[in-house]
């Protein structure tokens, strides 16, 4: 690891500052993607601003109903909280399928909606890669793509986001509280995450010194939902394909539909088409494989990882006729 400058800002204020006038700046809060990255050399920034005990760590019942989450909850404290285990399970089991327990005690919420790519090839230096070196190349055009987007993606970049976590907050119509050297914006969670395009370096929407305060989640109906996530192993690893779903039934009608996916894009899919096809029809195994196959007809899929067209298709179908009570055959 190259050496490095710590500093404490005495707020967000400065904090911010510091970020946004050093290119070589970075912020610190748990560390689990950052430090790995210093490690492996991906990243050397020369100034690392710890704003762990800047941002607030509670979970707010707000006035109007939603619920704000602070940029320094952690994980484990997300994942396990009454409120949210109550009224968003979809996003308590998001969490809890996101890694191990250690790392949850130390991951925080808005570093998680940050983490980079855990592409094998962002993460060695010695291959070319756009997101890490723009226009050296993207070495998983034609290497190792098992992990790699079938949504999204462009000649210059096919990773994935890993966040189970911003998965579940995207389906739930989150908006992020950000503050900058021009005062504080909020962003929904939906427009946060970028698609490659021609420049994948840039992650996501925000600008030199942005720091994210909070999450707020809006006031859901009454609604059964689930996070069911594919991967490797059963533990620790990051998604194949997952699906976040929220429903709302009137009888055997689907009133209202939040569906997103994970593991295949560069960004969480938010599937609009797949749930504008859902809302207001009956809860059919034909009408959810209809609309998952609508949401996949632009999929573009690699020889290593065309499995993730029918894996998805069916993960998305399965879960809907469990929220809905509708039998596979």
């Amino acid at each position: 690891m190259k050496p490095f400058q710590y500093q404490r800002a005495g707020d967000v204020a400065a904090a911010v500052r510091v970020v946004a006038n050093n290119p070589n700046a970075a912020y610190l809060a748990g560390g689990t993607n950052l430090v790995d990255l210093m490690k492996l050399e991906v990243q050397s920034p020369e100034v690392i601003v710890d704003v762990r005990e800047l941002t607030s760590n509670r979970i707010e019942l707000l006035d109007d109903g939603a619920v704000r989450i602070g940029a320094s909850v952690t994980n484990t404290d997300l994942g396990s909280d009454p409120l949210i285990r109550e009224r968003y399970p979809v996003l308590s089991e998001a969490v809890l399928a996101g890694a191990s327990g250690q790392l949850r005690n130390l991951a925080t919420v808005g570093g998680n909606l940050l983490q980079n790519t855990r592409c094998v090839y962002f993460q060695d230096p010695s291959t070319p890669c756009n997101k890490r070196e723009p226009g050296t190349g993207c070495a998983a055009l034609t290497g190792f793509q098992r992990q790699h987007a079938i949504l999204g993606a462009s000649e210059h970049c096919i990773a994935t986001h890993p966040s189970d976590m911003a998965v579940a907050m995207v389906a739930l119509d989150a908006v992020v509280r950000v503050q900058g050297l021009d005062g504080q914006r909020s962003i929904p969670l939906v427009e946060l995450h970028r698609l490659p395009g021609d420049t994948p370096q840039k992650n996501t929407v925000l600008e030199r010194g942005d720091l994210i305060l909070s999450v707020d989640l809006p006031p859901v109906p009454a609604a059964r939902s689930r996070y069911l996530k594919v991967r490797d192993r059963a533990s620790f690893a990051f998604a194949l394909c997952s699906t976040a779903a929220a429903v709302t039934m009137r009888d055997d009608v689907i009133d209202d539909i939040r569906l997103a996916f994970g593991g295949v894009a560069h960004k969480p899919w938010r599937a609009v088409q797949a749930e504008d096809a859902l809302r207001g029809e009956r809860a059919t195994v034909d009408a959810f494989t209809a609309a998952v196959e609508a949401e996949l007809a632009g999929a573009r899929a690699m020889p290593g990882n065309q499995f993730k067209i029918p894996l998805l298709r069916n993960l998305v179908v399965s879960t809907l006729a469990e929220l809905t009570g509708v039998t596979l055959p």
